[in-house]
Order: structure tokens, then C-alpha cells, then sequence
């Protein structure tokens, strides 16, 4: 099962390009731009790493975000992360950037992004890894300060593909950001919201009616509402699930609790992403494997989260097709054809 999981064609659409940083990664580059963590050692930090819901792994992670400075940083991030997933058979990945937690410290849209774009461009000629940009407005700040981000990024349209929704869930409903999401939609931006983690199942609803969005990200919280479900099976809505995440950030007490397996079950696209794998211990391998040990995941299941993830990818039906057939090829050479 370890070399199956490993060779599996993998895509991934929730990912958080900050949510990448290593320790070693934090230390160096804190080092480079001369920034005073509040951490000693690289040991301190893998025991900060002990959360107790969304809001306290936001305040590390905002904290961490502070050695990001200049654009080789964030070159050097988002190559780490390349490097990482082309090592885990990662054949697609669609990367969200926070660039409110980096224009309001003082940097500029312009260096975020060129440094993340140069990274994707080496990846996919270097390492074979294809990638989009999907842009997130940070819900806990105002909706005009998301307007004005949304602005920002004018000059950088071409980049983007899509908006999204992240930040701490709770209290910060969906429909406070419905006009933000109307410009994008008009500006020919795809939509993505997060819903359904901390909060209720409402938000999945509000994210969907109100805000446009295409896919959900988590959205584990929607099994509380049965209409919701049957709207999700019948519309094949793709939720974009973070299993060592949710457990991680006590969403589930245990991975054995975790719904995916019974989502999956029922005929709900859903997809397994790793969301923060420098902070929640595991990238896109990390999950399958811990997703298929404790739900007790056939291979058959294991493909066709990998299907699901390139049926809800934002790629062109062409690269779709290339991904379906290298899935179909694997398929064959493991009689699950």
C-alpha cells in the first residue's frame, strides 16, 4: 500500500503557500532579513505546533509569516514546496496566497507574487509540476479591505486564475464578502470559499447562494445538514478536504472520527488536500496514507479521490485529459481498471 499511495497521480487544491514554511525554512530566512523569532530553537517550534482550534494555529501561523520579506523569500518558500510535492507523485496543485498578511506588514503585492510566479514557472519546467494561483481575502478583516486587494492584483490578472475565502471561520460568515465576490465573478476570476470547518453547515449554504463559489474548502460540517448533502451529491459540489488538518485542529478528535470516508461513500466529491503541511505534519502523502489506515481506504477509493480531484481542478479539459489518462494508466497496472 506504501508504494501505491507513492506512484498515486496526486492533484491538490488546498493548499496555503504559507502554510508551507518549515522550521529550518523560518529559522534561515529570519536570519537573511536580520527578524527576531520568538523561538530559540527548531524544537520550540515543532512544540508550538500543538493546537487547540483554528484561532491558535492562526496566531503561529501569522507570526511565522513575519521572516517573509522579500521576493527570494517567497521563492524559496513556494520551491520547497515544489520540491516536496514532485517527491510525493504531485502532478497538479492549486496554491492559495494570503497577500493581506503580507501588504499589511509593509510588503508589497508585487513582491509576494512575483516570487511565488517565478517558483511556479522553475517547478513546472524543473520538476514537471503544474500549478495555478488562487488569490484568498482573509476573512477576519473588513470586505473593503478585500475590495482594495482585489484591486491590487489587477495588474497581475493574468496570474491568478481564481479568489478565495480563508482566515478564522467563526463569526466572519460568508455573505459579509458577497459583493467582493460579485467583482471577481464579473472579472472572469474562478471562485473558492472555506465553509464548513469551525463553522456551521449554513456557510456551505451561504458560500454556495451567495458567494458563487465552485468548490468548498473543508466543508466537513455539511453532514450535519441532509438537504445540504443531497445538494452536494446531485451537483457534484467538490469539497476539498484536509484530513491531518481537521484532526490536528480538534475538527475531529481522531482521525478514525473524520466523515471522508463516509462522504466518499455516499458520492460526494470530496478530495484530500493538506492545507498547512509545515504546521498540521503532513503533506498530500501524509494525508492519503493516514486517511487510508484509519478509514480503512481501498485503492479503488484511493483513485477516485485522485479522479475527484482532477474532475474539480480548474485546469483545461486538455490537461484534465492528460491527468485522466495517467490516472486510468496507473489504474490498469493495478487491475483497478
Amino acid at each position: 500500500m506504501d508504494d501505491f499511495l507513492l506512484q498515486l497521480p496526486k492533484v491538490e487544491l488546498h493548499l496555503h503557500i504559507e502554510g508551507t514554511l518549515e522550521p529550518e525554512l523560518m529559522f534561515r530566512l529570519a536570519m537573511r532579513n536580520q527578524i527576531e523569532l520568538p523561538f530559540k530553537t527548531i524544537e520550540e517550534v515543532h512544540q508550538a505546533y500543538h493546537f487547540t482550534n483554528l484561532q491558535s494555529f492562526l496566531d503561529i501561523y501569522y507570526q511565522g509569516a513575519n521572516v517573509l520579506q522579500k521576493e527570494e523569500d517567497f521563492y524559496d518558500l513556494t520551491r520547497a514546496y515544489f520540491e516536496k510535492v514532485a517527491s510525493q507523485n504531485v502532478r497538479h496543485a492549486e496554491i492559495f496566497f494570503d497577500p493581506q498578511t503580507h501588504t499589511d506588514r509593509g510588503i508589497p503585492f508585487e513582491t509576494v507574487i512575483k516570487g511565488i510566479r517565478r517558483a511556479q514557472e522553475d517547478a513546472q519546467s524543473a520538476l514537471g509540476v503544474n500549478s495555478r494561483l488562487i488569490m484568498c481575502f482573509l476573512r477576519h478583516l473588513s470586505p473593503q479591505t478585500a475590495m482594495q486587494t482585489l484591486e491590487q492584483a489587477r495588474p497581475f490578472r493574468d496570474w491568478i486564475i481564481g479568489v478565495g475565502l480563508d482566515s478564522s471561520e467563526k463569526g466572519r460568515p460568508p455573505h459579509l464578502f458577497q459583493e467582493v465576490f460579485e467583482r471577481a465573478r464579473e472579472e472572469g476570476y474562478r471562485s473558492v470559499a472555506h465553509a464548513g470547518e469551525e463553522g456551521p453547515a449554513e456557510y456551505v449554504w451561504e458560500a454556495l447562494r451567495l458567494l458563487g463559489t465552485e468548490r468548498i474548502d473543508h466543508g466537513v460540517r455539511s453532514t450535519e445538514d441532509e438537504e445540504l448533502m443531497d445538494y452536494l451529491i446531485q451537483n457534484q459540489v467538490p469539497l476539498t478536504v484536509c484530513p491531518l488538518s481537521n484532526v490536528k485542529l480538534r475538527v475531529f478528535d481522531t482521525m478514525r472520527d473524520h466523515n471522508i470516508k463516509q462522504m466518499l461513500d455516499r458520492g460526494v466529491r470530496v478530495t484530500i488536500n493538506s492545507d498547512d503541511p509545515a504546521y498540521f505534519g503532513g503533506y498530500m502523502l501524509e494525508n492519503f496514507k493516514a486517511a487510508q489506515q484509519d478509514l480503512n481506504m481501498s485503492q479503488a477509493d484511493l483513485v477516485k479521490l485522485s479522479l475527484n480531484a482532477i474532475e474539480a481542478s480548474f485546469l483545461e479539459e486538455m490537461e484534465k485529459d492528460d491527468l485522466r489518462r495517467e490516472l486510468a494508466k496507473f489504474s490498469r497496472q493495478h487491475n483497478l481498471a
